[in-house]
């Protein structure tokens, strides 16, 4: 006579509303609306390991671990520029600061402080990707734990790529778009859309003012990093000791960047500042003394390659060539950086989720990973975008990678 044990209703990481039912002796009921009738016992199954020998099972648990970590520690490209959130949209002052203080008087009263009148609507957008693994019994019959996991890993890779160039996109791109609540998207300044920046320290700026310049030249010089800092720091972002001034730039750039000295010109253009190689370059000679503090080798998990004035440069290849980006950073996932990262407000549906497919007895055999976000600027000014060409307008570079 066969026995039943209750079904596993454990929740996973991966998803609250799948349920995996235990594996090895168990026995399983079904219910009529499961198009399944009777019992389906242990001899039903087609195959539960890898030809190595380890449980399918097993690694199934080891994806859903590895979704956790990941989860945990987003690219660290990414948390530099976006700051998480679960909201449609947000009010937010475009300048940062700007009050004051008055003399008191013995009978007045003091000016009060009010919501910011600069405050502007800003919208994120939200759409959900996927993509799934499909494994034949017979594959997985024959094939190693390793090939198995290479595509987990795949997978994982995949959303790096999806999480980064997105948020990167948004940094680079200067069209508007509205979200599914009918609120605007927008990008940086970008001079053609009307919107005129707040007034900061008694400066005041036009309609025409954009943060997503071009250089005029073939190649990258000194001015291109000054005008873009300028950009940046006029407009309120940079200035303290709460943010700090980063130049993202692919390593072709970085490499000119690092020629740059001071007194010294580049395409006819004389350089203010030096740049000075970070705390972790390698050892060089040199007769020149460095004066005032050197940057450091690292900063939010990337590489620093140096500095030139205020502002320390970060090369990575997930950039485009031909581009550089001035970003006032307040640090990983500071509520100052300038891209919103949004998720639902469920946190069930929150990061990288691994889902089991059509049949949860054998969830690697056709299983779905899934993300759900969005993104949209959050301050319009707090990064400002050179793209090296010698004449025409701003065009949105090409991605390679993604």
């Amino acid at each position: 006579m066969t026995t039943t044990r209750p079904i596993d209703n454990r929740s996973w990481n991966c998803h609250p509303f799948f349920a995996r039912p235990s594996r090895r002796g168990d026995v399983f009921a079904f219910g009529a609306d499961s198009g399944a009738v009777g019992y389906s016992s242990h001899g039903d199954v087609l195959v539960n390991q890898t030809v190595d020998g380890v449980d399918l099972g097993v690694i199934w648990d080891e994806a859903a671990t590895a979704m956790a970590a990941w989860n945990k520690q987003r690219s660290a490209l990414a948390a530099l520029i976006s700051y998480p959130t679960v909201n449609v949209g947000d009010a937010i002052p475009q300048t940062i600061g700007g009050d004051h203080f008055e003399d008191a008087s013995e009978f007045g009263e003091p000016t009060g402080i009010r919501a910011e009148p600069d405050a502007l609507i800003l919208g994120y957008d939200f759409r959900d990707k996927d993509l799934a693994s499909r494994f034949t019994w017979k594959f997985l019959r024959s094939a190693s734990a390793e090939q198995v996991r290479s595509v987990i890993n795949r997978a994982i890779e995949a959303d790096n790529r999806l999480v980064t160039g997105s948020l990167l996109r948004q940094l680079f791109t200067p069209t508007s778009r509205l979200n599914e609540m009918g609120q605007t998207v927008y990008g940086l300044y970008n001079g053609t859309d009307g919107m005129v920046p707040p007034s900061y320290a008694g400066q005041t700026f036009v309609s025409s003012n954009s943060h997503l310049l071009v250089s005029g030249n073939a190649a990258l010089d000194p001015g291109d990093l000054v005008n873009a800092i300028n950009q940046v720091t006029s407009k309120g972002f940079g200035v303290d000791g709460s943010s700090r001034l980063i130049v993202l730039c692919h390593p072709n750039e970085a490499e000119i960047v690092s020629t740059f000295r001071a007194g010294i010109e580049t395409n006819g253009i004389e350089s203010k500042y030096d740049f000075v190689p970070s705390s972790s370059a390698p050892a060089y000679l040199s007769a020149e003394n460095v004066v005032g503090q050197v940057a450091p080798g690292e900063y939010g998990g990337l590489e620093v390659l140096g500095s030139f004035g205020p502002a320390w440069i970060v090369p990575s290849y997930y950039l485009p060539a031909g581009y550089v980006a001035v970003v006032a950073t307040g640090g990983p996932n500071s509520n100052r950086n300038p891209v919103a990262f949004r998720q639902h407000v469920n946190p069930a549906y929150q990061g990288l989720r691994i889902i089991p497919g059509r049949d949860q007895r054998y969830p690697l055999q056709d299983s779905f990973f899934q993300r759900s976000f969005g993104t949209g600027v959050r301050y319009r000014g707090a990064a400002c975008v050179v793209q090296i060409k010698a004449s025409g307008s701003y065009t949105t570079p090409t991605w390679a990678w993604n």
